[in-house]
Order: structure tokens, then C-alpha cells, then sequence
């Protein structure tokens, strides 16, 4: 993990000293190369490290942080581009990580419970195998991909949505918006904090249900509702993805790291097509029916929940 945050920090500063497209393209997909060696780590340590009975509350207290990372970082990266562009966004973005990462090699405490396997790629290949013919884990890589893919569709698209009547926001205050990831730093904790006394499955689906119910006042055309619309649906995803991603390091048995580098490939995964996917809608049918696909693929997950 330390590796993969110091490497994301110097490509992350390079990136604010290159003057070309072609540049910095390719040291950004490099950077997000880097990065994706924290979260499934990070994930996979929290699995070992905590007792099982803890373990909900620690994940969800994890996904709070990625939460307020995503706000601060869509924050931040306006403001500072506002006074010095478009470079003094990135660079300062950059030395937000290297202090971050000192204040992790000082704080994080050396793991106890990790045990050493052999690296080969037949062993690797084996354990996706294993985690892959695991129902409970196919279950949750799933649900990864259809609860992040409709997040990022949702939130890539209700920008044109308000830009355009009969809202009419300007950018400044769409962007403003993203600070209803707020409630997804309570959500995700509070959402840990519930699943010792009403199970994982219970607490996966209530936060689906709530979703649904954000998606729903979207469809409005009231500014108010919208806004509350989006701190349901960002306050039912963080404590769905709180949820499940805590469920993979229960479920896998051993090699925990891949397994929670397949959850997160799926989740991206997710991002990447039906954020595609719902831009195509958006541009040849609407708001409205890209909503209700949305609740579509909801329902979906909803209902594959109950395989936990």
C-alpha cells in the first residue's frame, strides 16, 4: 500500500508539470494504475486485521473515508483551479496524497495476521478460480457492479439535468451538489454499526430500498426534492457498498486481497459501462426513462441481495 500511494504521488505530480494532452492522459491512466493497489489492499488488511464481530463498523468507517475523499477531492480540485488552473489542481491534489501518505506510515499499524504465499501465476489464477465459484462472493461482485454503475450514471448525468430547464443552475452551484456525499460518510458507518443486529442481507436491501426512494424524487421537477432525492440515493449506496464490501472478506476464503481486487474490478467495471451506457440513454430518450433504468438495475440488485 505504501508503494502504490508513493507512486500515485510522484505520477500524480508529474501530471501537474506535463504541457501536453497526450502526456497527460497516459500519466493519468498510470496513476490510476498506481492507486489501484490501495483499495483492495486496504480492503483486504481491514478483512484480516479486525475481529469478525468489528468488522462491519471498521469497513464502514472505510468507505466513509473513500466517500469524503470523493467530496474533498471534487472540492478542493474547483477551488484550486479556480486561482492557479488546471495544474495547481492536480499538483495540489498530488501534495495532499504526500501528506497523507506520511500520516499513513506513521499511523497504520503493521499487520499481524498476514501470512506470505508463494507468487505464481498458477497460484494467482487458482485463487480467482476459488472466488469466482464461490455463489456468495459472485453474489456481491454483482451487486458491485450494479449499485456503482448506477451511482456514477445517476451522477454524471443530473448535472445536464439541472443545467437545463426548468432548474437552470449554473455550474458553480451543480457543483456544490457533491457535498451530499456527506451523508454517505454517516451512512456507510452507521450502515456497519447496523448489520450485527439485522444481518448483512437485511441492511444491503434497506439500503437498495433507499436508493430507489432517491431515485423517485429525482424524477420531480422540484429543485428541493432533487437535492433530497440525491442525499437518499448517496446515503442508501455508501451504506449498500459499506455493506457488501465488508460481506467479501467474510465470505472469501483465504487470499482475501484478490478477492476484494475482484469486487473493485467489478465495481469500476460497473462505472465504466453503465456510465457509458447511460449517457446513451440520457442523449436519445431522456431523463426519465434513464431514471427508470436505474431503478431497474436497482430492483436487480435488490432482488440478487437475497443469494447473501
Amino acid at each position: 500500500m505504501v508503494a502504490a500511494l508513493g507512486l500515485a504521488c510522484v505520477l500524480g505530480i508529474a501530471c501537474a508539470l506535463v504541457e501536453t494532452w497526450d502526456y497527460l492522459l497516459l500519466l493519468r491512466a498510470l496513476l490510476g494504475l498506481a492507486l489501484s493497489g490501495l483499495p483492495a489492499l486496504a480492503m483486504a488488511y481491514v478483512g484480516e486485521e479486525f475481529d469478525p464481530e468489528a468488522l462491519p463498523a471498521a469497513m464502514g468507517l472505510y468507505i466513509g473515508g473513500t466517500a469524503l475523499g470523493g467530496l474533498l477531492g471534487r472540492l478542493l480540485a474547483g477551488l484550486l483551479s479556480d486561482i492557479g488552473g488546471w495544474p495547481l489542481a492536480l499538483g495540489g491534489i498530488a501534495g495532499m496524497g504526500l501528506l497523507a501518505l506520511a500520516l499513513f506510515i506513521w499511523l497504520l499499524p503493521p499487520s499481524r495476521h498476514f501470512r506470505a504465499q508463494p507468487l505464481s501465476l498458477r497460484g494467482l489464477l487458482g485463487n480467482f478460480g476459488q472466488h469466482l465459484g464461490n455463489p456468495q462472493l459472485r453474489a456481491l461482485f454483482l451487486l458491485a457492479f450494479l449499485l456503482m454503475g448506477g451511482f456514477v450514471a445517476l451522477f454524471n448525468y443530473v448535472g445536464f439535468r439541472l443545467a437545463a430547464a426548468p432548474f437552470g443552475l449554473s455550474s458553480t452551484l451543480i457543483g456544490l451538489l457533491f457535498t451530499v456525499y456527506l451523508v454517505g460518510i454517516v451512512s456507510a458507518g452507521w450502515a456497519g454499526r447496523l448489520v450485527p443486529h439485522f444481518g448483512a442481507r437485511q441492511v444491503l436491501q434497506g439500503g437498495i430500498g433507499i436508493m430507489l426512494i432517491g431515485v423517485a424524487l429525482c424524477a420531480t421537477p422540484w429543485l428541493s426534492a432533487v437535492v433530497l432525492g440525491l442525499a437518499l440515493f448517496t446515503l442508501g449506496f455508501f451504506a449498500a457498498h459499506a455493506v457488501a464490501s465488508g460481506q467479501v472478506g467474510q465470505h472469501a476464503k483465504g487470499a482475501k486481497a484478490q478477492a476484494s481486487a475482484l469486487y473493485l474490478c467489478a465495481y469500476y467495471l460497473g462505472s465504466s459501462v453503465v456510465g457509458y451506457a447511460g449517457g446513451y440513454v440520457w442523449e436519445h430518450a431522456g431523463w426519465l426513462p434513464l431514471l427508470a433504468v436505474l431503478a431497474g438495475l436497482f430492483l436487480v440488485a435488490g432482488w440478487w441481495a437475497r443469494r447473501l
